[in-house]
């Protein structure tokens, strides 16, 4: 894949969860996420025991919260909508802090939240303890399908690529006496993400070729054992690191038959 194998989500280790294969810690998020989803939100213990999972994990991991928790900043979005509910949904009301709220919104808006903050806190876990080289050999593993494999490895090659582009792109704004940030400015900046499109789609269009050209026949080849590449997960492997995905679904067994 080129330069470097990490990814700016990625942190450098060497504890056991970095060195497990990519593909055990791809199936041990999914199950985890699935089980948080599936929780009544009505119940407040299972998150709190959802959260220690992760905590745990993150100290097998050496990921100290302070590096984790600024990045988790990405569901701020998502956190502002759900902030909107109780004020939008109706049906009962309950007075907090002189203001009428919804109850349906209320438990919407935590549901949101605290599913969506273990959701993200779970994925960035498992981006920080695995490389980029990883992934597309993980889900070859799992049987994904060749075309999306070859997706994913072309866009995580190219996503800097294409992000030095923009900011060669900003750059050459600002020596001309642009203003990006300014509102009056909104026009130039959609005109550059309209370049940066074409540019980007003209720059596939030659990549492809050139593979093509080289025998590419749409099939990602897996590099050798020992080179940034470890091998299958083996039944132990398999087994331990499905630990916290397991302990997840008894959680969330649990919360449905005291529910």
């Amino acid at each position: 894949m080129g330069g470097g194998h990490a990814h700016p989500l990625y942190r450098d280790g060497a504890s056991p969860i970095h060195r497990a294969p990519a593909e055990v810690k791809i199936v041990s998020l999914v199950v985890f996420v699935l089980a948080v989803v599936a929780t009544p939100r009505e119940l407040f213990w299972p998150f709190g025991l959802y959260a220690l999972i992760i905590v745990g994990v993150w100290w097998a991991a050496r990921i100290p919260p302070a590096w984790i928790l600024p990045r988790m900043l990405i569901e701020a979005p998502f956190v502002v909508l759900a902030v909107l509910l109780p004020f939008a949904e109706g049906g009962e009301r309950v007075s907090v802090a002189g203001l009428e709220l919804s109850v349906t919104g209320l438990y919407a808006a935590w549901g949101i939240v605290v599913k969506g903050t273990l959701g993200v806190a779970a994925s960035l876990t498992v981006a920080a303890t695995t490389t980029a080289r990883e992934l597309p050999i993980a889900l070859s593993r799992l049987h994904v399908p060749a075309v999306f494999v070859s997706v994913l490895t072309l866009m995580v090659r190219y996503i800097d690529v294409l992000s030095a582009e923009a900011r060669r792109m900003r750059m050459a704004r600002i020596s001309r006496g642009d203003s990006p940030r300014m509102l009056h400015q909104i026009g130039a900046t959609a005109t550059s993400v309209g370049t940066l499109f074409l540019r980007s789609y003209e720059r596939g269009e030659r990549v492809y070729l050139a593979m093509l050209s080289r025998g590419f026949d749409g099939h990602v080849p897996a590099p050798a054992v020992g080179a940034g590449c470890a091998a299958a997960a083996t039944p132990r492997q398999w087994t331990v690191a499905l630990l916290p995905a397991a302990a997840a679904t008894t959680v969330a067994a649990a919360a449905w038959v005291l529910a």
